[in-house]
């Protein structure tokens, strides 16, 4: 009879050669050091007053042209400066904790249940922890919808939009 293994152990497997890879040689030697700490010239680079997350949300309440935009930005899971977003707190928190994961799409074979929300759309440009989002969410059906919610404090409620 064939050994049929499944999905868990496999990636434990995999998991296990890999940080063996990663295992020191030599038991009880310390690490190598890398190299040294950056330097004050290395974080000058990059201006002091750069929020972490940059965001601009541009609303379209009919589905085509754009109504409403506005900013966030976020140092952390806390606003930094002015903000249009609905409720940035929130918004914050959600992206401090979820990160560029809430942008993504469902997987292509994801069944998502056939409900309407509205014609709404929002476009959202800009970076999270430094990674740069291009994403657009609708209220055409529950995935879409459940992306929504999930940023709810930047874009509002989705049944709220229209």
């Amino acid at each position: 009879m064939p050994i049929r293994l499944h999905r868990p152990a496999l990636v434990l497997a995999a998991a296990a050669v890999l940080l063996t890879g990663c295992a020191d040689s030599t038991p009880g030697t310390a690490p190598a050091s890398s190299s040294p700490a950056s330097s004050p010239s290395a974080s000058a680079s990059s201006p002091a007053s750069e929020a972490a997350t940059s965001l601009t949300v541009e609303m379209m309440s009919d589905g085509e042209s754009v109504t409403d935009t506005w900013t966030l930005e976020c140092d952390g899971a806390a606003p930094a400066g002015e903000s249009g977003a609905p409720d940035p707190a929130a918004a914050c928190a959600a992206l401090a904790d979820g990160g560029i994961r809430l942008f993504a799409e469902p997987p292509a074979d994801t069944a998502c249940t056939m409900q309407y929300g509205g014609p709404q759309r929002a476009a959202v440009t800009g970076t999270v922890d430094g990674e740069t989002v291009d994403a657009e969410f609708a209220a055409t059906n529950g995935c879409q919808i459940s992306r929504w919610e999930a940023l709810t404090g930047l874009l509002g409620p989705a049944m709220a939009a229209m």
